[in-house]
């Protein structure tokens, strides 16, 4: 692991996931020049380059885009962080309030993932036979594929939902699926999309596999 980054490069892999943990925010190129003690943003920039294509961060235009990857965190020997983004439903879909500047550092039981994910609190009854129950928090894996039977977050006519997909060879075929039996089912029409997989849920401080 020690010859993936320089001493230089996971100092400034240090200060970015300090940042992010105590602020929220990954620093600004100012930030990174005063913690570093360089005096230009070139310097800067010409570590954060080597540092993404060593596949250690994630960055598009600008400082503040900035993520740490799984094997960023395996170099620190730190736990992973995951953006909290507000809260979904788990009734009737409702828009999704989004909260910045607020992360929270996963367990080691938390398996590393290889994409994006966050978290979400719930709101609602409508998934409580699968486990999540109102003002749980969810942790979701961002995903362009799904498998029938996932419990995913879903976007309908605009508006968040989590339920369970569903795709079968008879009708309804595919459809969005509570897990309380006072909910109906959502029947997918060109205004639902699915936006990630739920793949665990905060109980006691313990990240718990969903299912």
């Amino acid at each position: 692991m020690k010859n993936i980054v320089t001493e230089r490069q996971k100092q400034l892999l240090e200060v970015i996931y300090d940042f992010i943990k105590s602020t929220g925010y990954p620093p600004t190129f100012e930030e990174m020049r005063e913690n570093l003690g360089v005096s230009s943003n070139q310097s800067i920039a010409d570590l954060l380059e080597k540092l993404k294509k060593s596949n250690v961060i994630k960055k598009e235009i600008g400082a503040r885009t900035l993520a740490i990857l799984p094997l960023g965190y395996e170099i620190l020997g730190a736990p992973q962080l995951a953006p909290f983004l507000g809260v979904t439903t788990a009734g009737m879909p409702t828009e999704a309030i989004e909260i910045t500047g607020e992360w929270q550092a996963l367990s080691s039981n938390v398996a590393k993932l290889q994409s994006d994910i966050f978290m979400l609190r719930i709101s609602g009854d409508s998934m409580i036979n699968a486990g999540i129950d109102d003002g749980d928090v969810v942790l979701v894996q961002t995903k362009k594929e799904f498998i029938s039977k996932e419990i995913v977050l879903a976007e309908v006519n605009g508006d968040s939902t989590i339920k369970r997909f569903i795709s079968e060879d008879k009708p309804p075929y595919v459809y969005l699926k509570p897990e309380n039996p006072k909910y109906e089912n959502i029947i997918f029409t060109e205004d639902v999309r699915l936006k990630g997989k739920v793949i665990s849920v905060l109980k006691n401080d313990y990240w718990k596999q969903v299912k």
